[in-house]
């Protein structure tokens, strides 16, 4: 495996080479920050704290979404890149300074998170678009691929290392090699050569009326894709489904977890090891183990066999004691996770009209944040009558509920039953009303 990915890394365009090392840095320090903030939170702010920073993050995002996404598009990718991971840096090397010199400061903590979320927007925008301007055509699936591993082992480090750093050092020292990572990948992105055509582009003739025009854009192009959601039952049934699921099962994935290890009395190193576990149990979901069970059980089966034993195994990890056993479970959770997001996934893009895929992914990644909102103001709520494990074990057991109601969605199982043949275009030729009539957009499809 190490030659060959030796041999692939020597084969890839230098531009390539830097860009694989800008994704390894760029993931490593972002999931030591995904550690070290939250547990600086809890430990110095306790659970309200943590709570509030995720609602406010939530809200910011779902602001940013249709504002950032049509600016961005007047920047060349590189420039966004390198500015975005410039600005994380020195959000990070603040929030260094404070915990040096002045310890705990909440509202800073929320003002560094705020300006977070736009750096964050424009670095992941560009960054998915990106390799076509850097490498010939036929090699664009060979050089996401490499991609996918590079990101895969920032995310697997990460947890380790920002987890290490905690138990052995300091918030502070985190928070420094968080920044420090972050100012190496800038200095890398600048290393990068793009084709002339983005060097060229007009990006920096802004009209005065070109943000509200976009914004409009966005917003027309975000009722046509939820109107065509609404009028296909299987979409719709799918998408209310996973938006009531994720409410509970999103903060059991991020807030409750530095809660849960902090109130065993154990150091931020089982935190890293339960976030590198869940990182695990994703990858291994995702190597071909979705396509081998589809195989022998079936895409439906799976789907919702997944969806709630994810719930119950959360569950498990509300009432455990033994950090093994929550280690396991964290990756017998990602596991299922992956699994339920990946079977049925190529099915659902093939139904979907080429040129909605865009519009309707807007509308469901607007409905996750939505959730993503409402999971930690009710977990807050909840806190405040019953103590965490309880709490954690009532989130998990209402998303394996709510998950198995996917069974009522109507025409599911037919759905799932198509071949990948069978199902292109499905959603038109089946509910034509929700497409005619509507005319492409002209947004890249992210």
């Amino acid at each position: 495996m190490k030659r060959r990915l030796a041999g692939l890394m020597a084969a890839t365009d230098p531009a390539c080479r830097i860009l694989l090392l800008s994704d390894v840095l760029y993931t490593l320090a972002q999931m030591i920050g995904y550690i070290a903030i939250p547990w600086w939170i809890t430990e110095k702010g306790g659970a309200q704290d943590l709570f509030e920073y995720g609602i406010v993050v939530a809200v910011a995002t779902i602001i940013a979404q249709p504002l950032l996404g049509p600016i961005g598009e007047r920047y060349p990718k590189r420039t966004q890149m390198i500015l975005g991971v410039a600005g994380l840096a020195g959000i990070g090397g603040s929030l260094a300074t404070v915990a040096t010199f002045s310890g705990y400061q909440f509202t800073w903590v929320i003002v560094a998170g705020l300006l977070a979320v736009p750096a964050n927007a424009f670095v992941l925008g560009a960054s998915k678009t990106i390799v076509p301007e850097l490498a010939p055509a036929t090699h664009v699936p060979q050089y996401l691929a490499l991609r996918k591993r590079a990101t895969s082992v920032g995310r697997l480090m990460g947890p380790l290392v920002g987890g290490g750093i905690l138990a052995s050092g300091s918030i502070a020292a985190t928070l420094w090699v968080y920044c420090v990572l972050l100012a190496i990948t800038t200095v890398a992105l600048r290393r990068l050569v793009v084709s002339p055509t983005d060097v060229t582009e007009p990006v920096l003739t802004v009209h005065a009326g070109a943000p509200r025009h976009a914004v409009h854009r966005w917003w027309s192009d975000f009722r046509a894709g939820w109107r065509a959601k609404w009028t296909v039952p299987v979409e719709r049934g799918w998408t209310i489904v996973n938006f009531l699921v994720w409410i509970f099962v999103g903060p059991a994935f991020t807030l409750f977890v530095p809660l849960k290890i902090h109130s065993l009395g154990l150091s931020s190193a089982w935190l890293g090891a339960c976030e590198a576990s869940i990182s695990v149990g994703m990858l291994l979901g995702s190597l071909g183990m979705a396509d081998r069970l589809t195989r022998y059980v079936g895409r439906y089966r799976i789907r919702v066999g997944a969806a709630v034993s994810e719930g119950l195994i959360l569950s498990v990890v509300g009432v455990a004691h033994q950090p093994l056993l929550i280690i396991l479970a964290f990756g017998a959770a990602g596991f299922a996770n992956t699994l339920m997001a990946l079977v049925g996934s190529t099915h659902r893009t093939l139904a979907i009209p080429k040129e909605f895929r865009v519009r309707m992914a807007s509308v469901s990644g607007t409905t996750t944040q939505v959730a993503g909102c409402l999971g930690p103001a009710i977990a807050g709520a909840a806190l405040l009558h019953w103590r965490l494990s309880e709490v954690y074990v009532g989130f998990g057991l209402l998303a394996s509920l709510l998950a198995s109601s996917f069974v009522l969605v109507p025409r599911a199982s037919e759905f799932f039953g198509l071949s990948h043949h069978e199902v292109v275009d499905w959603y038109r030729r089946e509910y034509p009303s929700g497409f005619d009539g509507r005319r492409a957009g002209n947004g890249q499809n992210t």
